[in-house]
């Protein structure tokens, strides 16, 4: 036999060899029940992607056997393990809109707000998961309003909310070291308005005090009253909301400068007033 030949004749058989190893990985199973047997298997064993190759593999044969509806739930927790939020929680959807009469909806729709908390990002970037996760614990709550899991679900609801609050809290402390007052004493404003129930009401109203007071010393004097104003309504609603605060020494130091300076510039206007009649 020539070189050349043995070459080729080798090359095919190490082809063969090779497509055999390939293949060798993939999901076998010839019916719905030993496809998710084996997927259920790999899951309990925390092999998360072979799991849900099986796993998926049940639906071949159907959604309507009596494996299927454990084949969604396991699937979609196989993906929630597996770091996969986003697959997760339409798998979990999925599980709840065709197997709706399933004793489990109310722990697959309770998993499915824990895979948007879970996306939760750091509180500097962009809050959307954050938001729907609220949505999320919140539908669940309405929907089953005596589950176990509804203490747990205000929590998180609260550390979601308080996480949101920094975000917004933390872009009117940029415009206030840019030295935008009228921004920061906006964005402090929405931060109360949007989140008074969290650890940084007290301290959005202060800053809004000390945004406006700025903002109104910037201002031109037909101006200023209307928004000195403002920092002494803030103090009013803060010592009314939050007489325990640990920041009202530093808001009677805004309030007192402030209303001195209304003072003034009132005395000042009013002179100007007379002068001109």
């Amino acid at each position: 036999m020539s070189i050349p030949r043995i070459f080729s004749l080798g090359v095919i058989v190490f082809s063969i060899v090779l497509a055999g190893c390939a293949g060798s990985g993939r999901a076998r199973y010839d019916t719905p029940q030993e496809a998710y047997e084996r997927g259920k298997a790999l899951f309990d064993q925390g092999k998360y992607d072979r799991a849900t190759e099986y796993l998926q593999g049940t639906f071949d044969f159907g959604r309507t056997h009596q494996w299927a509806a454990d084949a969604q739930l396991y699937l979609a927790r196989a993906y929630r393990q597996n770091a996969e939020y986003i697959l997760a929680a339409n798998e979990y959807t999925r599980f709840i809109e065709i197997y709706r009469t399933d004793e489990r909806v109310p722990e697959a729709e309770y998993e499915r707000a824990l895979t948007y908390y879970e996306r939760s990002p750091r509180f500097e970037l962009d809050q959307t998961p954050t938001e729907q996760a609220i949505q999320y614990f919140q539908l669940f709550m309405n929907r089953h309003p005596n589950s176990e899991q509804s203490a747990d679900a205000v929590t998180r609801i609260n550390e979601l909310r308080d996480k949101m609050a920094r975000k917004q809290f933390h872009t009117a402390q940029l415009y206030e070291r840019r030295e935008l007052y009228e921004a920061a004493g906006l964005e402090y404003q929405r931060t109360f308005d949007k989140f008074p129930d969290t650890g940084y009401a007290d301290d959005a109203l202060v800053g809004i005090m000390r945004s406006f007071s700025a903002f109104a010393a910037q201002s031109i004097p037909e101006r200023q009253p209307e928004r000195f104003e403002r920092v002494i309504d803030n103090y009013e609603r803060l010592i009314q909301i939050f007489p325990d605060s640990p920041l009202l020494k530093e808001a009677e130091d805004v309030y007192e400068q402030a209303r001195g300076q209304l003072e003034a510039v009132q005395a000042t206007l009013a002179a100007q007033a007379e002068a001109q009649g």
